[in-house]
């Protein structure tokens, strides 16, 4: 992590502060019950109990293994499809119609037909992750590779680079950036629509450990997995935010 990053930490901790110090002063004025709006300070010790647990590290890990499989898969699709696009008139004419058509339909009200078809397990769940992640990469890829200067790929195909390899050798170097972006995008999706579809059919995940308490009307344990999800969507967007320092160095860190 640079020392930029470093530096705006305190910054960017402040609105969480502020937002705990709102939640303590409702929960503290009764405007809400106990039962209901249970303290900050019961939550994360509560927080700190669970990770612990090795029954609440195994929710954790089924989360993250759908995750990363539905996005894995959403990257590889879009980042191929976005450079095919961005290169080539005739595919990007077949995207972009399809795009638009597909890219607002929210891919949750697909969900039960995904379950109907590929049953309870997995599949559904990594499928219903990677549709929609995958418009993010893709457009952002798309974007990316519309805009690398083509006289770059000229010269590399004047100098005997063929037209596959110019696509590997200019324009993903190139497109690199806007694809990062893509990615940040993606993993945020990822993280909100794997909750929620552990939420509606599941027998673990963290979505799944929230509708539990929440049939046994155990509040405290309602917060652990939103608390959770919120740390692991924080702790994936530093990690790219690492590759991206990384693999571009000299480029403008993102806010």
């Amino acid at each position: 992590m640079s020392a930029r990053l470093l530096a705006r930490a305190p910054i960017g901790l402040l609105p969480i502060a502020v937002l705990i110090g709102i939640w303590q002063a409702v929960a503290l004025s009764g405007l809400a019950p106990p039962a209901l709006l249970p303290r900050p300070a019961l939550v994360f010790a509560r927080v700190l109990e669970q990770l612990g647990q090795p029954e609440f590290l195994l929710h954790a890990a089924a989360t993250l293994r759908r995750l990363f499989a539905g996005f894995v898969v959403a990257l590889v699709l879009g980042v191929a499809l976005g450079l095919a696009a961005g290169v080539n008139r005739r595919v990007d004419a077949v995207v972009r119609p399809l795009v638009r058509i597909l890219a607002p339909i929210p891919k949750i009200a697909l969900y039960p037909a995904l379950i109907l078809t590929l049953g309870f397990d997995d599949a559904p769940k990594i499928v219903l992750v990677a549709a929609d992640s995958f418009f993010p990469i893709l457009l952002a890829t798309l974007q990316g590779a519309r805009a690398v200067e083509p006289k770059l790929v000229w010269a590399a195909r004047a100098a005997g680079t063929s037209a596959a390899a110019s696509i590997y050798k200019v324009v993903l170097p190139a497109t690199l950036p806007a694809i990062l972006t893509g990615c940040r995008i993606g993993l945020v999706v990822s993280c909100i629509v794997v909750f929620l579809a552990e939420m509606i059919s599941s027998t673990d995940g963290l979505g799944w450990v929230l509708v539990n308490a929440a049939r046994r009307f155990q509040t405290v344990d309602m917060f652990v997995p939103l608390i959770a999800i919120s740390v692991l969507g924080l702790a994936l967007n530093l990690g790219l935010s690492a590759i991206r320092a990384r693999l571009l160095v000299g480029f403008p860190e993102e806010a």
